[in-house]
């Protein structure tokens, strides 16, 4: 028997925020002080429980497996539900968080079921679910990764049980959801790492399900597990290897103070050490609303200071050039860069790209001739004057990275005194790249290459020596596909992308978590140029006629007229 699957099973939104606050606790008035959380940080997105239906007396076989795949929605207490569509033996052994699959919709599952006798007679048989469309997969470590879009069959063996009822005997490890129901379940974190200098955090996206006892996850995934295999090389963890969780549970007070016992050997690290150790924690622990970490062993506090890192830039303004003038357009007038806008203008009929360093001493120029050029103040520097060069891209070291488009694996790091430095190992696979982007942290380096005859957002590593010059990539990391034609790409935050895509019907504006899913958006007729910032609200684009574009709400606001150039950020 087969059938398609029509969303039968009921699953009731809990909108319980826990209950009303039973009480209030009083305002501390003594202590160390604590920075609270950045707006773009705080855990504006409450977790609701999603309680789903249990067996119903009487069920089919097929009812029984398509509640089982409804349950996937309500991960308390291990899937506690799900494990009642399953008989004893196979409930205690199920491990439902080896993986996530993750189909286009519960609606388009078929359900083939084959019983060993007809009607009442029958006592075992097997059910078979066709998962139509593949989109992801999420593995035991919270890693996300994109999948082609191929059919795929789930197997169960069922029978009935002493009661008459039939459970499932045997299935997989994992559970299965449909993109919708995914980020209802689960939820984005990132585990920070640092960089091999030790002065920026780099964030690995993974994805947890949502739960009261995330700080606990969060801080077992990062002293116990591994940065992502593609990001490994170029990051490292201040926790050692000897260093462990010596409880079961991370306990957070009302005012969002982690408790965090480790064992002994923490006791015998020096003060550099444990102040790394306690500044890469909060970070990871901060979009889960901690604002402070004490580290003890053995009941004792460990005497941890923070590590001063380098956030990045903090200006979201985004820079442009017109006929005469160049720098960040604040409110309604355009404010010079020191050193660099008057050569800026100087080239302004030629100049097709701008990236700007992080300290504004710099900037990256493309010219219609081709030529990549660095001017500071008072200088010009031809860079690179290969055919075919893509916009370039700067990093926080200096750096002037470049690439023709027709050889990816050639990329080039130009050092502030204009000399290059060939990186190697870039995107093996690739037959052309459209797009580089180095993140702020120097570590992460975003592409649009072509592999075969597709289009793909990808990341690799930039491993770097002791004195912070690039050496080589690391693995390269597929992000998402992408249909169309990509025309700009930049850094929002520290964990996604904006996209402008050309897909010959409209302009859309994608944007795309580096280790989730991406969304898409119209973006105004005729859109050319993108850039980012430090969040989404700070994404504009630039139109074939020189208007500038904001974002607000779901709809795009016209700015500036007569820009020539909408440029970037280092980083951005």
């Amino acid at each position: 028997m087969t059938r398609r699957r029509h969303r039968s099973l009921a699953v009731l939104a809990l909108a319980a925020f826990m209950a009303v606050l039973t009480g209030c606790t009083s305002l501390p008035v003594s202590g160390e002080v604590n920075v609270g959380l950045a707006l773009d940080e705080a855990d504006l997105d409450p977790d609701i429980s999603q309680i789903a239906a249990r067996p119903l007396a009487g069920a089919s076989p097929g009812e029984i497996v398509e509640g089982f795949l409804d349950a996937a929605l309500t991960p308390d207490n291990g899937w506690a539900i799900a494990r009642e569509f399953l008989s004893p033996e196979l409930a205690a052994t199920w491990r439902p968080s080896e993986s996530v699959t993750i189909d286009s919709g519960a609606g388009a599952r078929e359900f083939t079921v084959d019983l060993d006798e007809e009607g009442d007679a029958a006592v075992s048989g097997d059910v078979r679910v066709l998962l139509d469309h593949q989109v992801a997969r999420v593995d035991e470590d919270g890693a996300y990764a994109e999948l082609p879009g191929d059919a795929s069959v789930a197997a169960f063996k069922v029978a009935r049980n002493e009661d008459g009822e039939w459970r499932i005997t045997a299935a997989a490890d994992g559970i299965v959801l449909d993109a919708e129901a995914f980020p209802q379940v689960f939820r984005r974190y990132s585990l920070q790492y640092f960089d091999q200098s030790w002065t920026h955090l780099v964030p690995d996206l993974r994805w947890y399900p949502r739960r009261q006892t995330i700080a606990t996850t969060l801080t077992q995934s990062l002293l116990s597990g591994e940065p992502s295999e593609w990001l490994a090389p170029a990051v490292r963890s201040a926790f050692p290897g000897d260093v462990a969780l010596a409880s079961d549970s991370v306990p957070i007070s009302p005012e969002k103070v982690a408790t965090v016992e480790l064992t002994a050997a923490a006791a015998t690290l020096d003060a550099t050490q444990l102040s790394r150790m306690r500044t890469q924690l909060e970070a990871t622990l901060r979009p889960a609303g901690v604002t402070e970490a004490r580290l003890l062993v053995n009941g004792r506090d460990l005497d941890a200071g923070r590590t001063v890192v380098d956030a990045g830039r903090q200006e979201t303004s985004p820079v442009v050039l017109t006929g005469n003038e160049f720098g960040a357009y604040v409110g309604d007038e355009i404010v010079p860069v020191d050193g660099i806008s008057d050569e800026i203008v100087a080239l302004a009929p030629s100049v097709t790209s701008i990236d700007v360093a992080a300290d504004d001493a710099r900037a990256a120029v493309k010219l219609d001739s081709g030529l990549v050029y660095t001017v500071s103040d008072g200088r010009r520097d031809e860079l690179d004057g290969r055919p075919g060069l893509i916009a370039p891209s700067m990093d926080p070291y200096g750096y002037t990275w470049s690439v023709p488009s027709a050889s990816p694996h050639a990329v080039k790091a130009w050092r502030p005194e204009v000399t290059g430095v060939d990186v190697v190992g870039a995107f093996p696979e690739a037959s052309s790249i459209a797009q580089l982007r180095v993140a702020a942290d120097g570590v992460r380096a975003a592409a649009v290459v072509t592999i075969g005859s597709q289009r793909w957002i990808v990341l690799s590593a930039i491993v770097r020596d002791e004195a912070a010059e690039p050496v080589e990539f690391g693995p390269m990391h597929m992000v998402a596909q992408v249909e169309g034609a990509v025309l700009g790409m930049s850094w929002v935050g520290g964990d996604s992308l904006a996209v402008l895509v050309d897909d010959a019907q409209a302009r859309l504006v994608l944007t795309q978590d580096v280790g989730g899913p991406g969304t898409y958006a119209a973006a105004p007729t005729g859109a050319q140029a993108l850039s980012g910032g430090r969040t989404s609200a700070a994404v504009r684009i630039l139109d074939e006629d020189g208007v500038l574009f904001a974002q607000r709400g779901t709809t795009w606001q016209m700015g500036l007229s007569d820009v020539l150039v909408l440029g970037t950020h280092a980083g951005q």
